[in-house]
Order: structure tokens, then sequence, then C-alpha cells
């Protein structure tokens, strides 16, 4: 691939985004890659994905500008079906994913890392829905996300004066869960993606549909989603020996846990 970059190491998948002479800007070519990359990954091994761009000055700075600006309304309608599509895809992929964002999330890079699970940022962060200044509304879910993550009137703010704000603020609203320095952003994403990848892959799982699932459902349904994923943890293999460490108590056992068999 041109633009993006994949390695993995100890269950851990890094994903690049690799385009920094254009401030890793999101263009037709960009999210095919992107869509690859997801497909291509290898869910049987693969427990935690982490996200950034490439350098230290941009995570994604947005969609090219430079490509949407000829585009007609059927096809601004179709990059935007585009973006939503793989964004989606990554969203709901079963294992959690990390966007550690190094500097711009802009437009399509905030819409980006919003689709992750968690996101954490460097110090010289910034992000923004800056569309409407530019005639257009952001077209990659920022407008339904946004509003979900932070306050329905927050995101109204933010998508209405096209302001950009800096990692503190973005720490202090809820779009981020924690800032760090630029040089330590990605060694905290991995380790945070370490901690996750030594627990149970089934019930991490199972813990992220749960959640994704009954956000979109009436309480009286969510909880029965939870049950049944609860369930489904049992007679698993990670299940019997968390539960036989913890009986015996012999705290030099680490929870072992058998590779991923889609149960």
């Amino acid at each position: 691939m041109s633009y993006i970059q994949v390695t993995s190491q100890d269950h851990i998948a890094t994903l690049v985004i690799d385009r920094p002479k254009a401030l890793n800007a999101l263009n037709s070519e960009v999210l095919a890659e992107l869509e690859s990359a997801i497909d291509a990954l290898d869910l049987g091994d693969v427990r935690v994905l982490v996200i950034t761009g490439a350098g230290d000055k941009s995570f994604v700075a947005g969609a090219d500008i430079g490509e949407m600006s000829t585009l007609t309304r059927a096809e601004g309608e179709a990059f935007g079906k585009k973006g939503n599509d793989v964004f989606r895809k990554i969203e709901t992929l079963p294992i959690p994913v990390i966007a550690a964002v190094n500097g711009f999330a802009l437009g399509g890079g905030n819409e980006l890392a919003m689709s992750c699970d968690i996101r954490i940022c460097s110090d010289n962060a910034v992000f923004g829905q800056t569309e409407t200044g530019l005639g257009i509304t952001p077209g990659f879910g920022g407008t339904q996300r946004l509003a979900r993550l932070v306050s329905p009137g927050m995101a109204k703010q933010l998508l209405y004066t096209a302001k950009n704000i800096k990692a503190d603020e973005a720490l202090r609203i809820g779009l981020v869960n924690a800032v760090y320095p630029q040089a330590e952003l990605l060694p905290a994403a991995l380790k945070l993606a370490a901690q996750i990848a030594a627990n149970a892959p089934i019930a991490v799982r199972a813990s992220k549909r749960a959640v994704n699932v009954g956000l979109e459902q009436p309480m009286d349904e969510a909880i029965v989603t939870e049950e049944k994923l609860f369930g489904s943890c049992f007679e698993t293999e990670d299940q019997r020996a968390g539960m036989a460490n913890f009986l015996e108590k012999d705290k030099s056992k680490k929870l072992k846990v058998v590779p991923y068999q889609g149960r």
C-alpha cells in the first residue's frame, strides 16, 4: 500500500496513515487502502488495533479539499458514503480500536478518531469539525458521533462555529480520555492496548458489543443484550481459566487466554 502501514506484535496491530506531505489527509485512495487494511486484519490473532498518523504534526488533517472541490452533488454524496462505510467498519470491528491522535484531527480526521473506541492524544493535538467554514457539512459521521460523545449542545456549537479546540479542551468535554506529551503518546497507546490484550478476548469482544449495541436500544432491550453476551462467555476456556485462577488465589498466575475461536 502507498499510504497505509500496518505492523503487528503481541496481538496488537498498529495502523499508520502515511501521507505526511498532505498532513495525512483522506482522499479516495487513502480511504480505499484503509478499508483494505481493516479487511486484511487477522482477527484470530489481533486483539487490539491502534490507529495513528505519520509524523508529529497530524493524525489526519481532514478529507482532501483538492479532491472535494470539484465534486458534483451526486459525487459528494458518494464520497460521504465511502467514508461512512469505512469508518463504520472500524466502529463495528469486534476488537477494540484506540486512536492515538498526534496533532491535527480536523474534519474527517476527527470523524476517524470518533469511530474508534478510545481516543488519546498528544499535547499538541487540535480537534475540530471545520466543514461549515468550507460551505459543507461533515460527511463521515461527524454530526452523529460528536453529539453522542459530547453533549448535543457542545456538538452543535463546534459544528456551527467550525471552531478548533486544543487537547485540554478536548479532554474537558470528554472527546478524548487522556493527553500525553508527543513522545509519550504512542508508547501510552501501546501500553493501554497491551492491558486490553492481556484480558480474555471473548469477554473483551462481548463487552464492546454490549456497549455499542446497547447504546442504540431502550434500557429494557439493552439489558437483555447484556444478559445474552454475559451468558455467551460461559463454557469457554477463558472463563474456566480466569475463574479457576481467582478461586485458587494464585496471584503468580496470569489469565490464560486461548486463541479466539469465534464464540
